[in-house]
């Protein structure tokens, strides 16, 4: 099991497991954890797995969310043991292993990087400034446009070069977030920032 929820409130303590690469948390029974409240809206936190670990973030609900006592004000990386509290439900997250200061135990280090060309460099460098740079908790990744005019090409030719790089980095799902799970990657596995 990558990482689950205990969920304390009404009723008995429930487990929930993270297996997909996100989570939705609210009061409507289309989520995947579901808090039965008013104090909870239809829509309330999403949890997602990036590269560096999972992450929680409000939706803009009416109560908020808080972490460890403190309310959410962007999205938070979630470590072993954090308390989340949405309305009345108590959640407990609890990942594999756990932190040494400089990398999660019982985890493999990352593999090295693929080998890229010199173009795939430079788009990887470009995109993972945001990341490299700080700022930001959680960046988001330059648009294919904005990479594009960065590197003085086509959007087309940064498609290109992104589908190779997607390939090479074994991301093979086709969501909206494959630039950020990239630039993650990249970081994670020294492609970038070198």
């Amino acid at each position: 099991m990558e990482g689950y929820f205990e969920v304390h409130g009404a009723g008995a303590l429930r487990l929930v497991p993270l297996t997909a690469a996100a989570l939705t948390i609210g009061r409507a029974p289309g989520n995947e954890l579901t808090v039965d409240s008013k104090l909870v809206s239809r829509l309330h936190a999403l949890v997602e797995r990036f590269p560096s670990g999972w992450t929680i973030r409000d939706l803009g609900s009416t109560n908020g969310t808080a972490v460890n006592g403190s309310r959410l004000r962007e999205a938070r990386l979630l470590r072993d043991g954090d308390r989340v509290e949405i309305g009345p439900a108590r959640l407990v997250f609890h990942a594999p292993g756990h932190l040494d200061g400089t990398r999660t135990v019982g985890m493999e280090p990352p593999a090295p990087p693929p080998p890229l060309t010199r173009r795939e460099q430079e788009l990887v460098e470009v995109l993972c400034r945001p990341y490299v740079e700080g700022g930001a908790a959680f960046p988001e990744p330059p648009s294919v446009r904005a990479l594009g005019t960065a590197l003085g090409v086509s959007e087309s030719a940064v498609k290109k070069h992104l589908a190779n790089l997607y390939d090479k980095f074994g991301l093979v799902t086709n969501d909206d977030r494959r630039r950020s799970r990239l630039a993650g990657e990249a970081v994670r596995r020294g492609a970038a920032g070198a």
